[in-house]
């Protein structure tokens, strides 16, 4: 069994999508875990990880979301385990989600450090698992260059099979490759490759906005899937609406209060991908119709205009199962731009 457990030198740096994409050109039944959760998701009185539903639904895995992780809270898992009772439970947890796999992929908390003081950071869990680490690193070249001086120079590695060390989100790889390509020969750490960035892949679908704000979806099931460009809070009267260019966007997502009738006529009529319908105010049935005739999805939610829109805008684009044009991307990437087999 091949383990190989990912992390990453900073927040938000594509470990998920990375993973994704690797699981698909592996050619191999991959299991995934990640002991310690930090996006939690909370459906159906049961919780678990935003990326083990990822894992679980996309590559149709027998095991249980919430098998996939030990929990997602300091003081509760510190409560629960020490050191000792901690890694049985993280052996307990990689036999049964690797049961009849070929690879284990196991995904480690925010960043590098995340959950050290529960024994539960990627290095850890590496050692417990005697599997490979593979680090994820992104942002501009400069960030990029202190991070992983960083991990040659400060973090201990010893004992630790490092598989390997992956670039994501480079804005101009050539550029990069020749700026810094000398230095990273001289740190002499294993680069499997460098993936360029792609907006598309720093935009939220419909789909992940709804989840983020527990909506209930009142018409466009089938459209839930469609990339969300622009964000456009609708305060102001129809008609001003109306007059403004930015309204005249494609992939453009309205958020308005559910009593605004107008608003949300001019909003399905300006074409969006979806309207936001804050302060949990059902409008008129024949606007519910005629945005479902449109296949426009409208999301019902229970937050008034401005705690929805700043809910949004805080929020980090994940890769959602239902992203199937993402992960395809995500395969393509790291076939392009990734020496995957080296980690075999």
């Amino acid at each position: 069994m091949l383990n190989l457990v990912f992390t990453s030198l900073r927040y938000n740096a594509g470990k998920t999508g990375v993973m994704a994409g690797i699981a698909q050109v592996l050619s191999k039944k991959i299991g995934y875990m990640k002991p310690f959760g930090d996006r939690l998701l909370y459906r159906k009185k049961r919780l678990w990880d935003f990326d083990s539903a990822v894992f679980t639904n996309h590559f149709n895995l027998d095991e249980q979301p919430e098998d996939m992780s030990m929990g997602f809270d300091h003081s509760k898992l510190r409560y629960m385990y020490d050191a000792e009772s901690s890694r049985k439970k993280i052996e307990e947890m990689a036999a049964h989600n690797s049961n009849e796999k070929d690879v284990l992929l196991v995904e480690g908390g925010r960043n590098i450090n995340c959950g050290m003081s529960i024994n539960l950071d990627a290095i850890t869990i590496c050692n417990i698992l005697k599997g490979k680490l593979v680090v994820i690193t992104s942002g501009d070249g400069d960030k990029i260059i202190d991070d992983l001086t960083f991990l040659k120079q400060n973090v201990d590695l010893e004992g630790v099979k490092l598989g390997g060390v992956i670039i994501n989100k480079v804005k101009d790889v050539s550029d990069f490759q020749t700026l810094h390509g000398n230095y990273l020969n001289e740190l002499a750490l294993p680069v499997l490759g460098v993936i360029p960035y792609r907006e598309e892949l720093s935009k939220p679908t419909v789909q992940f906005i709804s989840d983020v704000l527990l909506a209930r979806v009142l018409s466009g099931e089938s459209a839930m899937n469609k990339t969300v460009r622009e964000i456009f809070v609708g305060a102001m009267s129809a008609d001003a609406i109306l007059r403004l260019d930015r309204l005249k966007k494609h992939s453009k997502i309205i958020i308005t209060s559910g009593d605004r009738s107008d608003m949300i006529l001019a909003a399905i009529e300006s074409n969006c991908v979806g309207i936001v319908l804050t302060n949990n105010i059902l409008p008129p049935p024949n606007i519910i119709a005629r945005a479902a005739n449109m296949n426009i999805p409208l999301l019902l939610t229970k937050g008034d205009t401005f705690q929805i829109a700043k809910k949004i805008d805080q929020s980090v684009p994940l890769l959602s199962h239902t992203d199937t044009k993402k992960l395809a991307l995500w395969k393509t990437l790291i076939e392009e731009n990734v020496d995957w087999r080296q980690l075999l």
